[in-house]
């Protein structure tokens, strides 16, 4: 990890292991305790977030290779890549705002620390763990049997939450961070 960013979570899992609901609600809940959070989410399929019809997508149309939408309120900023590779994880880092932590959705091969999502129902069977790199804990909603990593139910925001911030050496920061 660079020191030029925060430090970074993955969390990571198989297709419908609920990777996204957890990433939603450790967010809400990171926030809530002061903290600044980021998240990269990778996209396995061609991504569009502008809408047909607008100033800005008329830009991109007309071959802008990047377009900064700017109101008070957000900044989006879109690059076409035409010919050029898929950006790693790192340049991605590297062009945040700063912030306390981020939080990574996919990436699975890249060694940052992961959280391993394992939901019973999901689409795939099988553990990340042992296959790709620095599976630092689990979170699950079935028992989960032989591993020494830390295992949390999968509901368990505030303790998933408590374990990031130990890992990146984080001081919770909310006015009722203490009254967990």
């Amino acid at each position: 990890m660079s020191e030029k960013h925060a430090p970074v979570v993955g969390v990571s899992g198989w297709k419908n292991s609920g990777k996204t609901t957890l990433v939603e609600r450790l967010v809400a809940e990171l926030t809530r305790r002061g903290h600044r959070v980021a998240t990269v989410k990778k996209a396995h399929h061609n991504v569009d977030v502008d809408t047909p019809g607008t100033d800005s997508h008329r830009h991109r149309l007309a071959g802008a290779r990047e377009v900064a939408l700017v109101s008070s309120k957000r900044i989006a900023l879109m690059r076409e890549l035409g010919e050029d590779p898929e950006p790693t994880l790192e340049e991605v880092l590297d062009r945040l705002a700063p912030c306390d932590v981020v939080l990574v959705e996919g990436y699975k091969k890249s060694g940052h620390p992961k959280i391993e999502v394992r939901r019973k129902a999901s689409a795939r069977d099988g553990a990340l763990e042992g296959s790709v790199p620095n599976v630092r804990a689990i979170a699950a909603d079935h028992a989960v049997e032989a591993t020494a990593l830390p295992v949390f139910d999968i509901d368990d925001v505030t303790g998933i939450a408590d374990f990031i911030t130990d890992l990146c050496a984080l001081n919770d920061k909310g006015d009722d961070a203490g009254d967990r």
